[in-house]
């Protein structure tokens, strides 16, 4: 069979990676890296020597993870060609592997990972002019650097036992390499939500005392950025502050339960910290009268196991209590 023939899989999943999505569970990555052939069996037992064991593989996947555990990943690989020395043509393979993923996360950016399965093979020996198909088994284990939430880059080796038939020959084949993977899949930003939650309706004061403001923020998913509705929003909070000096704010910020805890916790911060930040540099409110709080995901407000839900929980509260006032005042 004509070698060029065998990358055709391989040409169009590449030439697709460009129109890739983004997100969490769906992922899509393409690999490149050496192949080393061993333990030859069947039709070129007694050859090994007659045989070069080293080439070069690669491949595309499509995974899918179903927890920050748990995934299942399917793709092309071709694992190269152990040439025969003593004339034209070699041992060739390719296939499809169909594995289970169990990952392991080290930080926020590192994962190692372990995964094992079927490689659905085909085999080409031009040698003696025979090939054949069928199932062998596969494993392997890695490291995943992550770059962002979209982008991550992986060190992999990986296993494949005995691939081939008695006829065509068999095989062991190790491969290593590197592989760059895109991740998809986040649901879109929720519509602007005018309250994270219905807000009990404060107790008539004394015309004496002045009410408390409370004030709910929406935010995207893996955001903190501030939106024209939410300075319209945190305008009373401003007038209040810059009117009454010895008024306080506390600003408390929340994520939804997607990605890791500490990642949840830093970026809660970080969406408190904006609200903080534009009261105290557009209105010169000093940020001693304001408190910042991160909650991370531990305070949701709706169940995290829906985008309606998530899209609440994604908030930031600014809560400025009552204040007792002189009648003068």
């Amino acid at each position: 069979m004509i070698k060029i023939v065998k990358f055709v899989p391989l040409a169009i999943f590449l030439s697709g990676a460009t129109y890739a999505a983004t997100e969490n569970p769906w992922y899509f990555g393409a690999r490149v890296g050496g192949t080393h052939f061993n333990s030859f069996d069947g039709a070129l037992d007694g050859q090994k020597s007659n045989f070069g064991q080293d080439d070069w593989g690669g491949g595309v996947f499509l995974g899918y993870q179903f927890s920050p555990l748990v995934g299942l990943e399917g793709g092309y690989t071709y694992l190269g060609e152990a040439d025969y020395d003593l004339a034209s043509g070699g041992f060739e393979a390719y296939g499809l592997d169909l594995v289970a993923k169990l990952t392991w996360p080290v930080s926020d950016a590192i994962d190692l990972y372990a995964k094992g399965g079927a490689f659905f093979f085909n085999v080409d020996n031009s040698v003696n002019d025979t090939d054949g198909d069928g199932v062998s088994g596969t494993a392997g284990v890695g490291a995943e650097f992550f770059m962002n939430p979209s982008l991550s880059t992986r060190l992999e080796y990986q296993y494949y036992n005995q691939v081939g038939r008695s006829e065509p020959g068999k095989a062991d084949i190790h491969f290593y390499g590197l592989s760059l993977v895109y991740h998809w899949g986040a649901p879109a930003a929720a519509a602007v939500v005018e309250e994270a939650a219905p807000l009990p309706e404060p107790a008539p004061l004394p015309p004496s005392t002045i009410q408390p403001i409370r004030v709910a923020l929406p935010f995207d998913f893996d955001s903190s950025q501030l939106t024209q509705e939410d300075f319209d929003r945190l305008q009373p909070i401003a007038d209040r502050l810059v009117k009454y000096p010895d008024s306080k704010l506390q600003v408390i910020g929340h994520t939804d339960a997607s990605g890791k805890p500490a990642y949840n916790q830093k970026l809660s911060e970080e969406r408190a910290a904006a609200v903080a930040g534009y009261l105290a540099g557009y209105f010169s409110i000093g940020m001693d009268r304001i408190e910042i709080k991160g909650f991370g995901e531990r305070d949701p407000i709706a169940p995290n196991n829906t985008e309606d839900g998530r899209a609440q929980n994604r908030r930031v509260e600014a809560f400025m209590p009552g204040m007792t006032m002189d009648n003068g005042q």
